[in-house]
């Protein structure tokens, strides 16, 4: 599995199920899917502090394995 990275939820709409992670010390925000929250993805706000890896997902990197 890829190393853990911390990062802040920047946006993440609970009713389409998707949403952005900014990893700390980077500027551009990397996309999240429902499936890809551990635990409940009901529990994701704003500026919210996860954890998570990072993928290249379908033609854009995205966070897997976020955790609260």
């Amino acid at each position: 599995m890829e190393p853990r990275v911390k990062g802040f939820v920047q946006s993440y709409d609970r009713d389409r199920g998707y949403g952005f992670i900014l990893p700390l010390g980077e500027t551009e925000p990397v996309f999240v899917e429902r499936e890809d929250i551990e635990h409940d993805p009901q529990v994701l706000s704003e500026e919210q502090q996860v954890t998570f890896t990072i993928e290249l997902g379908p033609g854009r990197m995205a966070a897997r394995h976020v955790r609260p």
